[in-house]
C-alpha cells in the first residue's frame, strides 16, 4: 500500500488527495475506505478515525464527507466544515511545555511512512552503472573514482501530478509547522524523502527574498524584469546553509545509527565553514574547518571560531586546503562536508525550486549564478530538471555561469567548447568565496550547461566592484561574488545576449555585510590598481554653518547666489544670525513667487 506524503501542515485539517478521486456520483463510504483509491489520503485517514466512535452517521453528514473528498484540486478543509455533527476538530495549539518536534511527533508527522527514496550513483552521464549506494553510508566516490549523485525515484514521485506537488510546497510557505517552515524541508520529498524529522537540525533556512531590481534594471541596463535571488538572506549570510541542514542533518542520523562520525569537516574560502560550524554547533557535533590563511574576510573567520569550532588556518590556498581535509577524512572518521559530498547539492537545488515557486510556476529566461567549486550551477540545473521531468514547468531557463577573471577555469574551457579543461592557479579576488582553479564540480558544471544551452562569462576586478557599488547606489548591499554575477548580466546585456524583456535572476550569493572591507576599501579609493570610479567617500567638512551650505551647494547643485546677507552672515555673525539672515533671505525670495 502506497503512503502519501504528510499534507497537513496543522492539526484539525483535511486534505483533499491529487489522484484517483472518485466523482461525486461514484464515490461511496467503500471507495473512501480504501487507501488505494485515494492515495492514503490524509483526509480518508483522519475523517475516519474521528467519526470510528460514533456508529452512525446522518446522511447529511455523510453526504458532506464524500463531497469534501471527491472533490478534484487539492486544498485544506478545517474538519469543522466537512460535516456538521462530526467532533471538534483538533486543537492548533501546542500543548503547555510542548516544543515544535514533540508536537509534531503527536501529530505523527516525525516519522513519514514513504515510498520516496533516494540513493547515491555515480555520476557519470551517458554511462550506465549498476553500482549504488545508501544515503547511510559513507562515500564521495565511486569505484572508478567519479563523482557521486544523489538519484531520486522519480517513478514514485510521478505517481501523484504537478498540481499535487505545487498545493503541497505552497501550502508549507511561511508554516513554523516542524520541519516545513524550512524552505528547504518543505521539498522534503525531493531532498531527502526517508530522514526522520527527528534526525532534521534546521533553523528555518530558504524562503530568502526574490525581488525586482527596478532602478538597476531600468536605469543602467534598460531591462523591466531584473530580479535578484537574495539567498545571501539566511542564517550565516550565505546560500551554503541550503546545502548545509540536509548534509548535518544527515550526518545526525548517522551518528543516531552509531556509524564512526566523530565530527564534521571541511576547507572553506568562508562561507562554507560557518554554515557547516552553525548547523553542527546546533546539533551538537563537533565541526573542524580548513581555512587559507589571510584570504577570508574577519568577518567570514569569525563565524565559525565563535560557533566553537575547531579552525586551522593554512599557509595555502582553497584548493591546498582541499587536498588536506580530503587526506585527513579518508584516514580519520571526520565526514567531509564540501561540495563534493552530494548531498550539499541536494539542500542547494531548492533555490531553483523556489524560484519557480515564487514565480506562480512559471520559468524565468535566465539565471545567473556566480561559479567557484562549480556545485551550485550544478544544483540550480538539478532543481529546474526535477521540476521539468515532474511536470511542474515545462523548460529549463538557460543558465550563466559567472566567474571571477582571477579565478576562471570553467570560463577558459568554455572559450575552448569545453573540449578542454585544465586547472589553474588562482589569483587573488575580492570574489574570495570562488577563488577556487580546480574546481570539483566542474564535470557536473560542465553537463549542466551543456543540457541548458548556458553561458560562461568572467569578471575582472575592477569590473565586479564597480558592479557592486553600482548595483548598492540602487539600494542593494552585494558581495562581490553577486557583482561578479552582475558583471555577467552587463556584458551579456550590452552584447544583446539577455534582451530587454526577458525575465532575468540574478543569485546573490552572500550578503554584503560579510564583504565591508572591500566596499570601504573601494569607497576610500584605496585598492590598488582600481579607478573607483563610483567611489563616494565621505566628505570632511568644519563644522560651521557656511562650509556645510557650501558643500550643500556643490554636492546638490543647489542654486543660493552669494547675496550680502549670505557675505555678511558669514564672515561676521555667528551661526544663529547667520542662519536668520539665511531664513530672511528665503523667505523674500519665495515671497517672490
Amino acid at each position: 500500500m502506497m503512503a502519501m506524503p504528510a499534507l497537513s501542515v496543522g492539526s484539525g485539517v483535511g486534505v483533499r488527495p491529487a489522484l484517483s478521486v472518485p466523482s461525486c456520483s461514484t464515490a461511496s463510504s467503500s471507495s473512501l475506505r480504501s487507501s488505494s483509491n485515494v492515495g492514503q489520503a490524509r483526509l480518508s485517514r483522519c475523517l475516519w478515525q474521528k467519526v470510528a466512535g460514533e456508529r452512525k452517521l446522518n446522511l447529511l453528514g455523510r453526504k458532506r464527507i464524500l463531497e469534501t473528498v471527491a472533490s478534484a484540486e487539492l486544498n485544506t478543509v478545517p474538519l469543522s466544515e466537512v460535516a456538521s455533527d462530526s467532533p471538534a476538530p483538533i486543537s492548533d495549539r501546542r500543548l503547555e511545555n510542548e516544543d515544535i518536534k514533540e508536537e509534531a511527533r503527536r501529530h505523527n508527522r516525525n516519522e513519514p511512512c514513504t515510498t520516496f527514496s533516494a540513493k547515491y550513483v555515480p555520476f557519470t552521464p551517458g554511462i550506465v552503472s549498476s553500482e549504488e549506494y545508501s544515503l547511510d553510508e559513507v562515500i564521495y566516490r565511486s569505484k572508478t573514482g567519479a563523482l557521486l549523485d544523489v538519484e531520486h525515484d522519480l517513478c514514485a514521485l510521478k505517481k501523484y501530478d504537478a498540481n499535487y506537488w505545487k498545493n503541497l510546497f505552497d501550502s508549507r510557505v511561511g508554516k513554523t509547522t516542524w520541519p516545513y517552515g524550512s524552505g528547504v524541508w518543505s521539498k522534503k520529498e525531493w531532498v531527502l524523502p526517508e530522514l526522520d524529522n527527528d534526525d532534521i537540525v534546521s533553523v528555518f533556512e530558504g524562503n530568502s527574498n526574490l525581488f525586482w531590481a527596478e532602478r538597476f534594471g531600468k536605469e543602467f541596463l534598460q531591462m523591466n524584469d531584473l530580479w535578484v535571488k537574495h539567498c545571501g538572506i539566511s542564517h550565516t549570510g550565505s546560500f551554503k546553509d541550503l546545502g548545509m541542514t540536509v548534509l548535518v542533518s544527515q550526518v545526525n542520523r548517522l551518528r543516531r545509527l552509531k556509524k564512526p562520525v566523530v565530527g564534521v569537516g571541511c576547507a572553506s574560502t568562508g562561507d562554507t565553514s560557518a554554515a557547516l560550524s552553525a548547523y553542527c554547533a546546533a546539533a551538537g557535533i563537533p565541526a573542524i574547518v580548513f581555512l587559507p590563511a589571510n584570504k577570508i574576510s574577519i568577518a567570514q573567520l569569525v563565524q565559525p571560531i565563535a560557533n566553537g569550532a575547531l579552525v586551522l588556518s593554512l599557509d595555502t590556498d582553497f584548493d591546498g586546503c582541499m587536498r588536506l581535509i580530503r587526506e585527513v577524512t579518508a584516514e580519520l572518521p571526520i565526514y567531509l562536508a564540501n561540495s563534493l559530498n552530494s548531498l550539499r547539492l541536494e539542500g542547494q537545488k531548492t533555490a531553483a525550486i523556489e524560484i519557480c515557486q515564487q514565480f506562480d510556476w512559471q520559468v524565468p529566461d535566465w539565471v545567473i549564478v556566480p561559479g567557484g567549486n562549480l556545485g551550485n550551477i550544478y544544483a540550480f540545473y538539478k532543481g529546474f530538471n526535477m521540476c521539468k521531468e515532474l511536470g511542474l514547468i515545462e523548460r529549463i531557463p538557460r543558465l550563466v555561469c559567472a566567474q571571477a577573471a582571477n579565478a576562471n577555469p570553467l570560463y577558459q574551457a568554455y572559450k575552448d567548447g569545453f573540449e578542454n579543461f585544465k586547472p589553474i592557479t588562482a589569483s587573488s579576488t575580492f570574489a574570495s568565496a570562488i577563488q577556487i582553479g580546480d574546481p570539483v564540480s566542474i564535470d557536473r558544471a560542465i553537463y549542466a550547461l551543456k543540457n541548458c544551452d548556458g553561458i560562461v562569462e568572467e569578471a575582472t576586478e575592477e569590473e565586479l566592484m564597480d558592479a557592486c557599488a553600482i548595483a548598492d547606489q540602487t539600494g542593494m548591499f552585494t558581495c562581490p561574488h553577486t557583482g561578479v554575477a552582475l558583471t555577467a548580466l552587463m556584458k551579456l546585456r550590452k552584447r544583446g545576449v539577455i534582451g530587454p524583456n526577458d525575465r532575468t535572476v540574478v543569485v546573490s550569493t552572500a550578503h554584503g555585510l560579510k564583504f565591508t572591507q572591500s566596499k570601504i576599501g573601494y569607497h576610500s579609493k584605496e585598492l590598488e590598481g582600481l579607478a573607483s570610479t563610483y567611489a563616494n567617500p565621505p566628505v570632511a567638512v568644519r563644522d560651521d554653518f557656511g562650509s556645510v551650505m557650501d558643500v550643500l551647494r556643490q554636492k546638490l547643485s543647489l542654486r543660493i547666489p552669494r547675496t550680502k546677507f549670505y557675505r555678511h552672515a558669514r564672515n561676521e555673525y555667528n551661526d544663529f544670525v547667520f542662519m536668520t539672515a539665511v531664513l530672511a533671505y528665503l523667505n523674500m525670495f519665495y515671497g517672490r513667487q
